[in-house]
């Protein structure tokens, strides 16, 4: 998987060692191709890493956003993460209801934003849209349960 290669580069050159757990998570995250927690990460390694804790996954996951590697939200409440868009530009994420599918919005509503609050400091932002993908509208199809493979 390239982009699992990518962060193992970024990961390394950011002074980090990629262990073969670390590798793991990174390829069950990228297998995943949606946003998933860190309870999806451990489900997926339970068997390979037996003693593979909660918090160790959540640790490095978080380590890996503050490295740029992976990206955050929330979801119902629950954290979740996604494999770095390789997108350089700015963007934000249209996220199905049913199926998960992500798909990168390459516009900003900030402009709009910025002119409705002259003089304060923005630290940062996130905008994301929900709802149903054209296939799911069109379908009516009901929500998926993904399993993650193993690694």
């Amino acid at each position: 998987m390239e982009e699992v290669q990518r962060a193992i580069a970024l990961m390394k050159a950011k002074g980090y060692k990629n262990t073969p757990k670390r590798q793991a998570m990174l390829e069950v995250i990228a297998k995943a191709e949606r946003f998933i927690t860190a309870k999806d990460v451990q489900e997926a390694l339970k068997d390979t890493y037996k003693g593979l804790s909660y918090d160790t996954i959540y640790r490095n996951l978080y380590t890996f956003v503050e490295q740029g590697i992976l990206e955050s939200s929330e979801r119902n409440g629950e954290k979740v993460f996604l494999m770095h868009c390789s997108t350089h530009k700015h963007h934000h994420h249209f996220i199905c209801d049913r199926c998960e599918k992500i798909t990168e919005i390459e516009m900003c509503p900030m402009d709009y934003f910025m002119n409705q609050l002259p003089g304060y400091e923005i630290s940062g932002h996130r905008f994301e849209i929900t709802g149903l993908c054209p296939e799911c509208a069109k379908n009516k199809l009901p929500k998926l349960k993904f399993v993650l493979n193993e690694v």
